[in-house]
C-alpha cells in the first residue's frame, strides 16, 4: 500500500502542536494543587537577593554596633596635680612605715629587750589590831625586788608606786623614790607600810581575825611604775609596767612571809 508523502510531514506537525498545549495544560493544575501560593510567592522570590547579597549586610552590622561602644572609651585627659600629690604622698607614708618596722626589727633582734620583774624577797608583820571590831591598824615591812632582765639595756625606773590590800580593801600604800638598774642588775628597796584607821566589811573583819587565828593571813601586793629602757644614747622608749604579788603572812607581831606568787605585764 502507498502512503503519500504529504502524510508524513503532517504527522509530526501534529504531535509538536499536540504536545505544547499538554505541557501547559499539565504544569497548571500541578501547581495549582501542590503549591496554591506558588503565583504569590514566585514573583517575590524574583525581586528577592541572592543569599551571596546578604553577607556584606552582616558584615556591615559590625561597625554600627561598634560605634556606641567607641564612644565610652576613655579619652586621653591630664592627671590633675592634687591626684599626684596624693599618690607621692602614699608612696612616702608606705616607705616610712616599712623602713620603720625594718629598724625595730633590727633593734629587736640586736638588744633582744625585756621587761624588768618585780618580786617581794620578804616581809615583816610587826603589829595588828583590830579597833571597834572593823578598824584595821597594821604595820608592815616589805623588801621588794626590781630585777632589769635585760643584757645591753639599762632601766630607768620612776613613779613608783607599792599598794597593800585585804581582800578589796586598800590598807596602805607607800611611794618609792626612782632610781636606775644597769643591765643584769637587781635593785632591792625597803618600803615601810602603815594602815591606820581603815575600816574593813564585817565581813572582812572577821576573815582577818579567823586567818590570824589560823596563823596563815593573805594579802596582795601591788605596784605600778613606769620604766624606761635605754637602747643606745639617742634610742630610748618608756612604758608603764603593773607587779602584782599574792603574800601569805604568819600572825603578828612575829609575823614573816610563809608563801607568795607574783607576777609581772605591762
Amino acid at each position: 500500500m502507498w502512503v503519500p508523502p504529504t502524510s508524513k510531514t503532517q504527522v509530526p506537525a501534529l504531535k509538536k502542536e499536540k504536545s505544547r498545549p499538554r505541557k501547559e495544560v499539565g504544569m497548571q493544575p500541578q501547581l495549582q494543587d501542590q503549591h496554591p501560593e506558588a503565583s504569590l510567592v514566585r514573583p517575590q522570590a524574583e525581586h528577592q537577593p541572592s543569599p551571596v547579597t546578604m553577607t556584606p549586610l552582616h558584615h556591615d552590622r559590625q561597625p554600627q554596633e561598634l560605634r556606641p561602644r567607641s564612644r565610652l572609651l576613655p579619652q586621653d585627659r591630664r592627671t590633675k596635680p592634687h591626684t599626684w600629690f596624693g599618690a607621692v604622698f602614699c608612696i612616702i607614708f608606705w616607705l616610712v612605715i616599712i623602713i620603720g618596722g625594718i629598724i625595730v626589727l633590727i633593734v629587736y633582734l640586736v638588744f633582744r629587750p625585756r621587761s624588768p620583774h618585780f618580786d617581794v624577797i620578804s616581809v615583816t608583820w610587826n603589829a595588828a589590831y583590830l579597833d571597834m571590831g572593823n578598824l584595821l591598824n597594821a604595820d608592815l615591812t616589805v623588801l621588794a625586788n626590781f630585777t632589769n632582765l635585760n643584757k645591753k639595756v639599762s632601766v630607768d625606773f620612776s613613779y613608783l608606786y607599792l599598794d597593800l590590800y585585804f581582800e578589796n580593801t586598800l590598807i596602805a600604800t607607800q611611794y618609792i623614790e626612782p632610781f636606775s638598774a644597769t643591765r643584769g642588775q637587781s635593785i632591792f628597796a625597803n618600803i615601810h607600810m602603815v594602815s591606820s584607821q581603815v575600816k574593813l566589811s564585817m565581813k572582812e573583819s572577821m576573815l582577818l581575825q579567823k586567818q590570824i587565828q589560823n596563823n596563815r593571813v593573805i594579802f596582795t601586793v601591788k605596784g605600778m611604775f613606769r620604766a624606761r629602757s635605754n637602747l643606745g644614747s639617742f634610742l630610748k622608749y618608756s612604758y608603764w609596767l603593773h607587779g602584782q604579788c599574792g603574800i601569805m603572812l604568819s600572825s603578828p607581831p612575829t609575823g614573816v612571809l610563809r608563801d607568795k606568787k607574783c607576777k609581772t605585764k605591762h
